[in-house]
């Protein structure tokens, strides 16, 4: 019986594929500086910051040869565009479900995001990569999230836009489904939870507007 749905959070609650694409995105718009140039100043320390080792401010400290603006890298953070269809999926799932979060992500992104955007109030547990000491290739974090559950892994759904992170967690007995975020087909989503015996009450639209990415810069949406 499944009693818990865990989520991706870049790629499957937001629209853009991974939150270091949206935060240096915004950074570089902000500040004038080219994206090739902060890409190549962060890329040699993104494991330490997937896993805690190091901040987006430590970062640029020691790459630009600088202090951060906080003020700045805040509002990159908030410029997080979410999936508001999915959220509101979620909502609908939490009549019967435990819903959660499991990310590979930066601790300072997402203790920002958590108050920002007032996650809290709809996922527990949360589980971040940087907080657990490792991501989505190892057990760890599953195992982790499960517990924090109180479920079983076999009691557990994982939804994820990357084929290669269900792997482990599909290795260590929870359900998986991927999410084209490309696609962003919230009806196909819920036909696949549904099959995982995940059902939806009948009153949801499921039909997408325009392309189908429905979202919302900044806050949780009030409807989720």
């Amino acid at each position: 019986m499944i009693r818990t749905i865990f989520f991706d959070y870049d790629g499957v609650l937001t629209t853009d594929k991974s939150g270091l694409l949206t935060t240096f995105r915004y950074l570089s718009e902000a500040s004038g500086i080219a994206l090739s140039t902060i890409n190549d100043a962060f890329n040699p320390h993104i494991g330490g910051l997937l896993l805690g080792r190091a901040s987006h401010a430590e970062i640029w400290r020691h790459a630009m040869g600088g202090e951060m603006d906080m003020g700045l890298l805040a509002r990159a953070f908030e410029s997080t565009p979410l999936n508001r269809r999915m959220f509101s999926l979620a909502q609908k799932l939490k009549v019967n479900y435990s819903i959660g979060i499991i990310t590979d992500n930066s601790k300072d992104r997402m203790d920002h995001l958590r108050k920002y955007q007032e996650l809290d109030s709809l996922f527990s547990p949360i589980v971040v990569s940087a907080e657990v000491g490792g991501g989505k290739r190892e057990n760890g974090i599953f195992l982790h999230a499960a517990s924090c559950a109180g479920v079983a892994p076999d009691e557990s759904i994982f939804i994820d836009n990357s084929e290669a992170n269900l792997v482990v967690a599909r290795a260590v007995g929870m359900h998986t489904v991927f999410h084209d975020d490309d696609r962003n087909d919230i009806g196909a989503l819920m036909k696949e939870l549904a099959l995982l015996g995940a059902h939806v009450g009948d009153d949801m639209d499921i039909h997408p507007s325009g392309d189908g990415k429905d979202v919302l810069s900044g806050r949780m949406p009030a409807s989720a």
